[in-house]
């Protein structure tokens, strides 16, 4: 089993910057792939970025450009870098971890408001 949670999240201006972490604990060595999705109000949930346990990086074309995701793998850690944030990115921001199951965390709230 493995487990996540996630922190970073908050309120930021138009323009601005966050970078979201999620952390990894449990049975990390069986990660295949973890990623972040994120769930605005009233909207399905939409796929932003994953990277792989050999570091290949894809990214939705919402994401390409101004979000980075990368992994730090001594610490157990995947980041969502986010920059330029616009009001529409203001959603729930979940990571997911792929192995033999499917794992996700509770998810940390984004706003983006002036």
């Amino acid at each position: 089993q493995v487990q996540l949670v996630e922190s970073g999240g908050g309120l930021v201006q138009p323009g601005g910057s966050l970078r979201l972490s999620c952390a990894a604990s449990g049975s990390i060595s069986s990660i295949a792939v973890m990623g972040w999705w994120r769930r605005a109000p009233g909207k399905e949930r939409e796929w932003i970025a994953d990277i792989t346990n050999t570091g290949h990086t894809n990214y939705a074309d919402s994401a390409k450009g101004r979000f980075t995701i990368s992994r730090d793998t001594f610490r157990n850690v995947v980041e969502l870098q986010m920059n330029n944030l616009k009001p529409e990115d203001t959603a729930v921001y979940y990571c997911k971890a792929v192995y033999t199951q499917l794992t996700w965390g509770r998810g940390t709230q984004v706003t983006v408001s002036s």
